[in-house]
């Protein structure tokens, strides 16, 4: 049986760049664990330091439970290298090689407005980006 994974992206503000990422991704609020009817509720029954609270940390999920989860946590340090993982958002990429290429760059348009930043045009074949808090990402089509 394959391993179930999901994804942690560090963040100095979690909430905004949740944001981002459930615009991107189409995610939504990931529900606390059962029993806890509030992450509040979840996150006190750890015990954390004093400091640590529910705001700290974004947790979201695929609505349809395809994809996978995506836990946005705050840290004190910046980013400060390449990342050495990163998402790839396919959008549907059927058609003409300039259709596929006009549907990549409506969607980078569209997470411009989010809020990302466009890095690298790759020939005409992907767009590398970066979020708010620049994480590069990819976006690419679906294989024809």
């Amino acid at each position: 049986m394959a391993a179930r994974i999901d994804l942690t992206l560090d963040s100095t503000d979690a909430p905004v760049l949740a944001a981002f990422w459930k615009t991107a991704l189409g995610y939504i609020d990931e529900p606390p664990p059962a029993p806890f009817a509030t992450r509040e509720e979840w996150l006190a029954q750890l015990d954390p330091p004093e400091d640590d609270v529910a705001d700290d940390g974004a947790w979201l999920c695929d609505p349809a439970g395809v994809g996978p989860n995506l836990s946005i946590l705050n840290v004190p340090e910046p980013k400060t290298a390449k990342n050495r993982l990163h998402i790839d958002i396919r959008v549907p990429g059927h058609g003409s090689p300039e259709e596929r290429w006009a549907r990549i760059t409506a969607e980078v348009q569209r997470l411009v407005q989010a809020g990302g930043s466009v890095l690298e045009d790759v020939d005409g074949h992907h767009v590398v980006m970066a979020d708010p808090e620049g994480n590069e990402f990819c976006v690419a089509a679906t294989s024809p």
